[in-house]
Parts: C-alpha cells; sequence; structure tokens
C-alpha cells in the first residue's frame, strides 16, 4: 500500500541550509535535552512547540487488501477485519469536539485497500461524518488502488465529495510489483479505475512508488503519468518499513539523480500537474525570497492520529499501526471506544515513543543541516531503519529530502556555470 500523508536561480547557486544561526544560542545537547525534560510540563510544553492540532485522521476501513503489491509495510493486508459502524460513528462524535480547528480536517481512508469493504459498508462509515462535511468541518479522501472502480463507485464517491488518490507506480513495466492474491498484473485494472474517475469528472492525484526500475527513469515515469490526467503525483522512493524488509531499495546516489532530472522535466512541462515533493521545496524557496521564513519555521507537525479497524489510535506515522513493539506498547496510545480522541491527543507527551521523537527531533535540529527544509525524519523509517525514535538520518532522509535539496543545488550550480 502506497503511504498518503511535499526553480528558478538560487544565490551563488545553492539553497540555503541550517547549521546554528548567526547570534543564535548553540542548540542544547541531548544530554541536556533529557534532563530539562525529566518532568511531565516539561514534556508537555516540548510537545506543543513541535505539534499543531490534527490536520489530517487517517482511518483504517479494513486490513485486507485484494492486491498484495511486492513492497506493502502491511503485515496484516490478508486478514478481513473491518471497522465497526460503531467506531466509525464514535470517531465522527470525536472529531466534531475538537476546538480552534481553523481549516477542515482531512479524512483519510488508508487501508488496506478502503474500497474492499464494498459500497454500502463503505457509505455507513461514511454517514457519521455527513453533518460534518456539509458543514466543511471535514473532507473525505481515499487512498486506492482504483481496480475495484465501477461507475456506481464513481457515483457514492461524488456524492460524499470523497478527494481521491489512485496508488499506481508508472507504465506496466514499472508497475509491476503491484500484483494481487494470485500474482497476476494489477496494470490493466487501474488503468480501467482510472478511465472510470476521468468519465465521472472526479479528480484525482497519484501516489507513486519508485522503486530500483522507476529510479532511472524519472521522464519515461513523468511522461506516463501526463497520460493519466491526475492533478498531482507523490512519489515515495521505496522504504525498508513493516513487512518490506528484503527488498532491495534506491540509493542516496540514485535518488539525487532522479530528483534532477524531475526537476528539469516539471520546469520544462510546467502545468502538467503538480509534483507534490517539488512544490514542497518550490514553496519552501520563495517564502525564504519573499522574507516570510518565519511562516515556514512556525509551522508545527502533525501527529497524524491514525485510527485502526478495532478503535486503536496511533500516532506519528500510519505505517506504526498494526506493528509489534512491546518496547512502545505496538504504538497504541488509546482507542476511541474507551476514550475520547481529544484526550487521547492531549496525553501524547505522556507516552515512551513520543518523548523518544521529540528527542529525536531536537537532534536533528541540532546536528542536521537539512533540517531547516526537513523539519525532521519520519518516526516510522526512524523504528524500522534504526530501531529507536531517538536516532536522527535514515536512509528515507537521504533519498527523499536530502537528495531533493542537493538536486536542485547541483542543477542551479550547472546553470549558473554554463
Amino acid at each position: 500500500m502506497s503511504s498518503p500523508a511535499r526553480h528558478g536561480g538560487l544565490d551563488g547557486g545553492r539553497i540555503p541550509l541550517t547549521g546554528p544561526r548567526a547570534g543564535a544560542a548553540m542548540p542544547l545537547s541531548v544530554a541536556e535535552r533529557t534532563t530539562m525534560l525529566s518532568h511531565p510540563l516539561q514534556w508537555r510544553s516540548r510537545y506543543q512547540q513541535r505539534f499543531a492540532s490534527p490536520q489530517t485522521v487517517v482511518v483504517q476501513p479494513t486490513t485486507w487488501c485484494n492486491l498484495d503489491c511486492r513492497y506493502c509495510y502491511l503485515p496484516f493486508r490478508k486478514l478481513k477485519h473491518q471497522m465497526t459502524e460503531e467506531a466509525a460513528d464514535a470517531l465522527a462524535q470525536q472529531v466534531a469536539q475538537f476546538e480552534d480547528i481553523d481549516h477542515p480536517i482531512g479524512i483519510v481512508w488508508h487501508g488496506g485497500e478502503p474500497l474492499a469493504v464494498g459500497q454500502q459498508k463503505f457509505a455507513a462509515l461514511l454517514a457519521p461524518f455527513e453533518a460534518l462535511r456539509r458543514e466543511g468541518r471535514i473532507h473525505h479522501y481515499v487512498q486506492t488502488n482504483a481496480t475495484s472502480l465501477t461507475d456506481t463507485w464513481c457515483d457514492l464517491l461524488a456524492a460524499y465529495d470523497v478527494r481521491v488518490g489512485v496508488s499506481i507506480d508508472g507504465p506496466a513495466a514499472v508497475n509491476s510489483a503491484r500484483v494481487d492474491l494470485r500474482g497476476k498484473p494489477a496494470f490493466d485494472r487501474t488503468l480501467r479505475g482510472i478511465k472510470h474517475l476521468r468519465e465521472h469528472g472526479i479528480p484525482f492525484s497519484v501516489i507513486s512508488v519508485v522503486g530500483t526500475d522507476g529510479i532511472t527513469m524519472p521522464e519515461e515515469l513523468l511522461e506516463f503519468l501526463a497520460t493519466l490526467e491526475c492533478h498531482s503525483v507523490g512519489f515515495n522512493i521505496e522504504e525498508i518499513e513493516g513487512a518490506n524488509t528484503g527488498r532491495q531499495t534506491p540509493t542516496p546516489v540514485q535518488a539525487e539523480e532522479f530528483w534532477r532530472r524531475t526537476l528539469a522535466w516539471t520546469r520544462e512541462h510546467g502545468g502538467t500537474f503538480t509534483v507534490r515533493e517539488v512544490e514542497r521545496l518550490a514553496e519552501y524557496l520563495q517564502l525564504i525570497r519573499t522574507g516570510q521564513k518565519a511562516e515556514w519555521d512556525q509551522r508545527r507537525l502533525d501527529p497524524i492520529p491514525t485510527i485502526s479497524w478495532k478503535g486503536d489510535v496511533v500516532l506519528l506515522s500510519p505505517e506504526l499501526a498494526d506493528t509489534q513493539a512491546p518496547e512502545y506498547g505496538n504504538f497504541v496510545a488509546g482507542n476511541i471506544l474507551d476514550q475520547p480522541l481529544t484526550e487521547i491527543l492531549r496525553g501524547a507527551y505522556r507516552l515512551c515513543y513520543v518523548r523518544d521523537f521529540l528527542t529525536g527531533l531536537d537532534r536533528c535540529q541540532a546536528e542536521c543541516e537539512f533540517f531547516d527544509f526537513c523539519r525532521g525524519a519520519q518516526a516510522s523509517n526512524r523504528y524500522f531503519e534504526n530501531g529507536s525514535l531517538t536516532t536522527t538520518e535514515t536512509n528515507y532522509c537521504r533519498a527523499s529530502r536530502q537528495a531533493l535539496v542537493t538536486a536542485l543545488s547541483t542543477l542551479a550550480t550547472k546553470e549558473t556555470t554554463a
């Protein structure tokens, strides 16, 4: 499953990266941070400095998926557990209690394969949120492999104004890891689903997992995606996480070349669609150029509460759901059938794994020149790659954040010296 939820001339051809700022105090050491934050109220203060109220709530309507993608991180994708309507109703009531929210909350239905529950069940899960949707307080999103999409599915998605993301990795040869439970390619079925979306006028985005095949052919990948008529694309460089532990993944050197060529293509084909990662970097640079960098610096992280099919709540990364990690209580922060989500979020700073992540973020800020743009590695990558959330750099950092920045810097340097 693909997890949802990122030009121009530069001074001297380089992108400004942070070390300690002139005139600013040197960052505290990790030991100093730990000592300083030994009291619960200090942990709460630190959490509030790093994290905002949720912008996104990820919801798992089912563990099951009708595909068996070779890089999937989900350990229980062959089990047919489904969320109950009781859990969906409880979640809708609790989202309604969110305060001080000045934007619609994204309710992201993310599997398994969300549409595998069937139209009747999916409609029943959406129904408790309908008053919130009509009031403009939430938007629905679904990340799907599109193989189940039909005219009637499109009618249902349109009725609830569900924003659609499709998982497809590129042309057939590059999409070969996406197979069904019998090992048969899903490519043609996904294209058929996309055709239904277009015929019904439903806009959609794409998430593509870039593995060792696609990493060497960005132009072919981008040209193919342009034919789909999606409005945006996000590239997830394949990672080692969850159940995906044995495959070779792209190197940072390959990733930098991929991003350099992607940047060149997007500049030449501007307006075709947006690339999530390029847009995020462009926004960062635009704020710097216009003297608004403080706005970027003031942005806080989304705790991304993820609600499992049985109501368990996992924070920080959807990929941590269903992970067996006794040292972190399997990352479960609570259950919405026993405790309101707002209360669970208020107590997030008490969780061992959240505290470890805060320590890791402090270390990133103190040690990494890319932190100003990156804002810290994903929690799941720290755990699956390094075994601890207190660690810093991961291959995700190197391939998806650092390589993007250095690619733009290299491209700008070549242009200024040409």
